[in-house]
């Protein structure tokens, strides 16, 4: 029989991302932060290729990238709302942490393998946030998947791509809870 850990489990099924835009100060320190990127690195990563990497965007880095996005938004002829949401993202956080997904050359891994490897990095790395008990959401949007904005805002090469800006805070208010999936609709069980 396996020994469950009951606390794990318990905050796996009533885990909650806090919206990003109820995310304040204090954020936490290098100190603080370091153990939820070693649980997050700690993701499969398919034969040891790490094909990921983190950029940790403090305060300043993200006031300016709200004006990259916004540059970047107006060159590409985007509507108001999309480029006002883009700029909202980065410039009302205080911390967030890149998720990059860096594509290795590999015989045996395929590129689809390393995407969703860097996807479980972003989950972890919420996870863990949520568990040391800071708000935290992980956040996508045009930027994440525009090579312009990648490249001038975050030195991006051509062969890396952000999984996800992982916004981590104090909450200032706890969101109610959501409808969850209907589990017997999503789940076929098979026996032979």
């Amino acid at each position: 029989m396996p020994a469950p850990n009951q606390a794990a489990m318990d905050f796996l099924l009533s885990r909650r991302s806090r919206p990003a835009k109820t995310l304040t100060t204090p954020v936490p320190s290098r100190a603080e932060l370091k153990p939820i990127l070693t649980a997050a690195a700690r993701s499969p990563d398919h034969g040891k290729l790490e094909p990921w990497r983190f950029i940790v965007l403090e305060r300043p880095a993200l006031k300016r990238l709200a004006e990259v996005a916004e540059a970047r938004g107006l060159s590409l002829g985007l509507n108001e709302a999309d480029i006002s949401k883009a700029r909202v993202q980065f410039a009302s956080a205080h911390l967030a942490v890149a998720v990059v997904e860096v594509a290795k050359p590999s015989d045996k891994i395929p590129p689809i393998e390393q995407t969703y490897s860097a996807g479980a990095v972003c989950l972890a790395m919420l996870n863990a946030a949520l568990a040391s008990g800071w708000g935290a959401n992980w956040l996508s949007g045009w930027a994440s998947h525009d090579r312009g904005f990648l490249e001038t805002g975050l030195g991006l090469d051509t062969h890396e791509r952000v999984a996800g800006f992982i916004h981590i805070g104090t909450e200032t208010s706890q969101p109610p809870e959501r409808p969850r999936p209907d589990l017997d609709a999503i789940t076929t069980w098979v026996c032979e």
